[in-house]
């Protein structure tokens, strides 16, 4: 198979889709791997050391989509690149395609082939989401403390307090990857961490391992509404896989909260789980509505690429493998885990999630594939 890796073009997106040792590895299994030229730049990655893995440089990203079979990206395909697109093509990335209608409409027009990394499982977790999910959890800590700083717009709380002074308050929406790895990066800096969930075997599971100064408590709205009236940092953590993240915190809902207190929203890519989220990038990571600073990037491990390109493909390329080897038919009859990232597929849509988010015909996958 021909597998081609553009350069990511998001706003502030500097990871890349394959390493070299990816590049060599697929070039060993007999597949042509073709990279747009300084694709690796922003994770420190030159062309060279692609091409002595074996691949082949190519100038634009025109000529990489035009090669290629099976295009791997980090993010989801934005307008500009839409045109490149062709029926039949194998797309494995990032889509979350319940938040963007846009993008939706225009990958089933294209016929294209969509495998979306998100939501991919094996085992009932989320292999290929859970490595951001990492970065992004702990990263929303690290931003979220920093715009709680007086000059960046937050009330000037230092997370983790001082001798005689109370450590800064951390509400976390969601136990999941990305709420575990907040309240540990919190929970380390010192703060009050409460972690909110309607799971309660995985409530209790939380308060056994983490540390003290850790609290969970049972998710609904009074509960939120009252946490909320303490929080210096909110981080939404909240995730239904495939489909648009629930809505937990109105805008009614800001007045309760101190001034200048930071809402960081990691479900942002999926909608978010506050009402008054929108995406931003790291060019203008933040706003504020009604006194409440709102930090919104979705693409937050994007900041750290060095990091984020290799905890991601050390996951996605077994994938790439199986698809590149047996062919996207095969690896789909092969893996249900797989086949479950099958979002757009020639023309469908074919994941319950995105078709409930848009209100859209579900067509089986398997009377796509006959």
């Amino acid at each position: 198979m021909k597998i081609g890796v553009p350069t990511e073009i998001k706003p502030s997106e500097n990871r890349v889709a394959m390493v070299p040792a990816g590049a060599d590895r697929l070039v060993q299994d007999g597949h042509q791997v073709f990279i747009q030229k300084g694709a690796g730049d922003g994770s420190g990655i030159d062309d060279q050391e692609y091409v002595t893995a074996g691949a082949t440089i190519l100038p634009d990203a025109d000529a990489v989509f035009e090669s290629a079979d099976m295009i791997m990206k980090v993010k989801e395909p934005i307008a500009e690149e839409y045109g490149r697109i062709r029926k039949g093509q194998l797309l494995f990335t990032y889509f979350h395609f319940a938040a963007s209608l846009e993008l939706t409409d225009a990958m089933v027009a294209s016929g294209s082939d969509c495998i979306a990394y998100e939501t991919v499982e094996l085992g009932g977790t989320l292999p290929l989401l859970t490595p951001m999910s990492e970065v992004a959890g702990r990263m929303s800590v690290q931003e979220g403390a920093k715009y709680l700083e007086k000059p960046m717009g937050g009330r000037g709380v230092l997370l983790g307090g001082v001798p005689g002074v109370e450590p800064g308050r951390v509400l976390i929406l969601g136990g999941g990857i990305v709420g575990v790895n907040a309240a540990k990066m919190a929970a380390g800096l010192g703060a009050h961490v409460t972690i909110m969930d309607i799971d309660m075997d995985r409530l209790r599971y939380l308060a056994d391992v983490m540390p003290a100064n850790v609290t969970t408590r049972f998710s609904n709205r009074l509960a939120i509404q009252e946490e909320l009236r303490s929080a210096d940092l909110v981080i939404g953590a909240v995730l239904v896989t495939g489909e648009k993240a629930p809505s937990l915190v109105t805008r009614e809902d800001l007045a309760l909260m101190p001034r200048g207190a930071v809402i960081a929203d990691v479900a942002v890519d999926q909608g978010g789980c506050i009402e008054t989220i929108k995406p931003t990038t790291h060019l203008d990571p933040v706003y504020t509505v009604d006194g409440v600073v709102h930090y919104a990037v979705a693409n937050m491990p994007g900041a750290v690429p060095r990091t984020s390109t290799f905890a991601l493909t050390n996951v996605t390329l077994p994938y790439a493998r199986r698809l590149a080897g047996n062919g996207l038919r095969a690896a789909l009859e092969a893996d249900n885990g797989l086949a479950l990232g099958a979002n757009v597929m020639r023309g469908a849509i074919t994941h319950p999630g995105v078709a409930k988010a848009f209100d859209r015909e579900l067509v089986s996958l398997e009377d796509v594939l006959a």
